[in-house]
């Protein structure tokens, strides 16, 4: 027969080599740079890392202290209106409640309107994924085959615009804010426009291409808990209507947290309010839509201004503060174990 004649290994005979190739990548004789650690650098490198990150908490927390801010929780003040909002069915009743508070000193500056929610949990992963991208986007898709359900359309198969739970759960209080300046009420001018991120409004969120608005949304219907539809959320402005809506664009980006808060206006700098918000009487006047009482939620508004630094949290000086203590406290127990070292060492010797 013919073909391939295999022998047998001779006894004795090496085995095949395993070794790497005998190159200085393989063999590892790459030039290289390996610190010598002594006992002067680690100390030094302990306790300036320790004073840089003092210095930065220090001034963080200065920087955080230093801003104004008032907080009014009108969740029990506006009792009545939360009550007639726990039943779905009275959804198209307006409701309306005042609260009044007072200012002891000026809040000078740009001053910010945030409202805050409590024990609301925006970070589970059904909500979360509760979106479609690409109908944010303007773009025509198939709403039934994206992950909005059970909000993506109704049961005739109208779709809605925008779908999804967090478009549907929008917070949508009206909160205007009124100066009691001696016997006169003035309203406080507030922006609407400006507090979302650039990158949102003009790059995340567009608005279906049609002659006019009212046109781009034909065929759509509002989410289920919304009072209008996403064309009317801004009836004075147009360019501020649809997807392209300041206040859905910062709800839309959903928080971390149960406890958190969204940029709802800006006090326009103008007339009595020129240098910030004079000390005084004022007054919230709240269209009540948003039910909290469910969940044990709580609602509060709070006017603040803002620093380098950003605003009144110090989460991030106190991390600092707490990360130098500990690097010089590291310091100097190395430097007590050193010392106790070379004495034991140095009476080795004698």
């Amino acid at each position: 027969m013919k073909g391939k004649t295999s022998f047998p290994p001779q006894e004795g005979a090496a085995p095949p080599s395993r070794c790497p190739d005998n190159s200085a990548f393989k063999q590892q004789r790459l030039s290289a740079w390996k610190p010598q650690l002594t006992i002067a650098s680690v100390l030094s490198s302990f306790f300036l890392t320790g004073a840089f990150c003092l210095t930065v908490g220090v001034c963080l927390v200065l920087s955080a202290n230093s801003v104004r801010e008032i907080q009014v929780d009108y969740s029990d003040k506006c009792s009545d209106c939360s009550k007639l909002r726990e039943n779905s069915s009275n959804w198209n009743k307006e409701c309306h409640c005042s609260v009044n508070f007072t200012l002891k000193e000026d809040i000078l500056g740009d001053v910010f309107m945030y409202y805050g929610l409590q024990n609301f949990y925006q970070n589970h992963r059904r909500y979360v994924m509760s979106r479609s991208d690409a109908q944010l986007l303007g773009r025509n898709v198939n709403i039934q085959r994206s992950s909005c359900a059970p909000f993506s359309t109704y049961r005739n198969g109208t779709p809605m615009a925008p779908c999804g739970a967090i478009a549907n759960s929008m917070f949508n209080d009206t909160i205007d804010l009124f100066y009691n300046r001696n016997s006169s009420v003035i309203q406080v001018p507030l922006l609407k426009t400006g507090n979302s991120w650039w990158t949102d409004k003009n790059v995340k969120f567009r608005n279906p291409e049609s002659y006019n608005l009212s046109s781009a949304f034909a065929g759509t219907a509002r989410p289920p808990y919304w009072q209008k539809p996403a064309y009317l959320l801004d009836e004075e402005d147009e360019r501020n209507s649809g997807y392209v809506n300041d206040d859905f664009i910062v709800w839309m980006r959903v928080s971390a947290f149960a406890t958190f808060r969204n940029l709802y206006r800006r006090v326009r700098r103008t007339r009595h309010f020129a240098e910030g918000l004079p000390a005084g009487n004022y007054t919230f006047r709240i269209s009540y839509n948003f039910p909290v009482t469910r969940f044990k939620g709580r609602k509060h508004v709070i006017l603040s201004t803002v620093v380098w630094s950003g605003g009144s949290n110090p989460f991030l000086g106190i991390a600092y503060l707490v990360s130098g203590t500990a690097a010089i406290l590291t310091g100097f127990v190395i430097t007590g174990i050193h010392l106790k070292l070379r004495k034991k060492k140095t009476y080795f010797q004698k």
